[in-house]
């Protein structure tokens, strides 16, 4: 299971923008939100009618500044599964530009396999 996508950071991105920080530059919460999409676009092919996967477990080291304008590459790749549960490695590069390649986030995503109207019955 793997899974790579494509964004652009915008204003709307920034860690102003997000309420985590005054710089104009990729929030932590916004790439937090691209890494979790590639997991889902990762294990979504993998899921039966009625089940979807619910984020039990982050952590992600944000290791460079993205400024408005740069494109990142987000990539998710299992690493382990168990049943029900799906641990992805994820990665954001750099795409295009004179920093190329450079790593700006890792980390570890853990999702679980859940019946949606059962999960949502629960609440």
């Amino acid at each position: 299971m793997d899974a790579t996508l494509s964004f652009t950071v915008t204003d709307a991105d920034t860690a102003a923008a997000v309420g985590s920080g005054s710089l104009p530059v990729l929030g932590t919460p916004r790439l937090l939100a691209w890494c979790e999409a590639a997991t889902c676009a990762a294990i979504d092919p993998t899921l039966a009618p009625g089940e979807t996967s619910v984020g039990t477990r982050v952590e992600l080291e944000h290791l460079g500044a993205s400024a408005v304008g740069q494109r990142v590459e987000v990539s998710a790749s299992a690493s382990y599964v168990d049943g029900r549960l799906h641990r992805f490695t994820v990665a954001a590069r750099h795409v295009g530009g004179s920093a190329v390649g450079k790593v700006v986030g890792t980390g570890e995503i853990t999702r679980v396999v859940v019946d949606a109207e059962r999960f949502l019955g629960r609440l």
